[in-house]
């Protein structure tokens, strides 16, 4: 298989160096993605959209959907009373065409609310960032961490799609009704012609109690329910760290988060009993994690119901919960479908485009994706404003 041997023998060499000789499934998605040198994103490895690429995002298919994001962030705006700068903060920007997307359609559109605006990117695989910045550089966009953004410094909105997908999660499985969690370690007999170790999987007690805390917050309980013995799933710790730092560094707005996933009580129905982990690689998805090794990218569905209790626990409020083919419809995309029919254009392009703006709303892909709203420091006459994108026609 196509794996990266310089990467598979740092995840060896972290492993043999460990206490017990093993990692947590976490700690090896996080080396697999993110390595300084060798991770997926951190290297040339990293291919998105439809020719030699391993997968495509909203934004590759077509502007509208940045265009109507775009809609929401302007009366997101107004709702707020319009403060200069009115911030937004993207999370995870890929090649940076969403952001593109996003400040052309102000610039032309809406002048005053792009003269107020400040766009952030937070973008951690250096790859991305350099092409980040060579598609953006007719734009004043500013790139960092999202830990140097001060506490409660932004007005305005964090948002993200396709983010929180790609954190690195815990994976655990159900031994005699018992939470066991599930490590990765090498492959004890010696391959002498193999170029890169081989890792296997065992399990053990959990690493840590918030596995445990984690299923608390749900309100799920595998004892008393009937969860099959060897059920296995992920728990994205990670996410609830970063719905942290977003939270703190919001002094008052919104935070908005796209992705694919489900609440709780479908993610964790006992009849999906082997998780949601996915691998992307040239447009193929499978669920082995051990090949491929730093050239696919690893994947597992977002957990809602938990963004929104800690979100809670954050000082977040839940604004809504929807789906993107509903919210995209309720910011306009209906109306864009319908002009099609008045456009003089080349029946071809006229399909392509038809094709496209389907895609974002199809039930069974892009358009069944989840899109979740929280805010803060929203007074009760901000709040009661209804959100265009949450408020279906009757």
């Amino acid at each position: 298989m196509d794996s990266n041997p310089a990467l598979c023998a740092a995840i060896a060499n972290h492993i043999t160096t460990s206490p017990q000789q093993r990692i947590t499934f976490a700690q090896f998605m996080d080396m697999v993605l993110y390595h300084p040198e060798y991770g997926y994103y951190s290297s040339d490895a990293v291919k998105i959209g439809f020719k030699d690429s391993d997968f495509f995002t909203s934004p590759n298919l077509c502007s509208d959907f940045g265009e109507l994001l775009a809609e929401q962030f302007l009366q997101m705006w107004e709702i707020l009373g319009k403060p200069i700068p009115f911030s937004l903060v993207e999370m995870g920007a890929g090649q940076g065409l969403l952001a593109l997307h996003i400040l052309k359609y102000n610039q032309l559109h809406y002048p005053d609310f792009f003269t107020a605006l400040e766009y952030i990117i937070v973008e951690k695989s250096p790859t991305l960032r350099q092409e980040q910045q060579q598609r953006l550089q007719d734009f004043p966009v500013h790139w960092c961490n999202l830990e140097e953004i001060p506490p409660n410094a932004i007005a305005g909105c964090f948002f993200s799609n396709e983010l929180v997908d790609a954190f690195p999660v815990h994976q655990f499985i159900l031994e005699t009704g018992e939470l066991q969690e599930i490590y990765v370690t090498t492959w004890n007999e010696k391959e002498t012609n193999a170029p890169c170790p081989s890792f296997v999987e065992v399990t053990g007690e959990p690493s840590t109690p918030q596995l445990a805390e984690y299923f608390d917050l749900l309100g799920i309980d595998f004892i008393q329910s009937a969860y099959p013995d060897g059920y296995r799933s992920e728990i994205n710790l990670a996410a609830l760290d970063w719905l942290s730092i977003v939270a703190d560094r919001l002094q008052r707005g919104y935070v908005l988060t796209i992705d694919y996933g489900y609440p709780a009580s479908r993610y964790y129905n006992p009849r999906r009993s082997q998780g949601t982990l996915q691998c992307y690689y040239h447009h193929r998805f499978h669920d082995n994690p051990y090949i491929n090794i730093g050239r696919q990218d690893i994947t597992a569905h977002v957990d809602f119901t938990a963004l929104e209790r800690w979100g809670e626990k954050s000082n977040l409020k839940n604004i809504g919960f929807i789906q993107q083919g509903l919210f995209l419809m309720a910011l306009g995309l209906g109306d864009r479908i319908a002009a099609l029919c008045d456009q003089q254009q080349p029946l071809s392009q006229l399909l392509q485009r038809r094709d496209s703006l389907h895609q974002l709303i199809n039930p069974t892909g892009l358009g069944g994706f989840g899109v979740l709203i929280q805010s803060k420091g929203l007074d009760n006459t901000e709040i009661s404003q209804p959100l265009k994108g949450l408020t279906l026609p009757e």
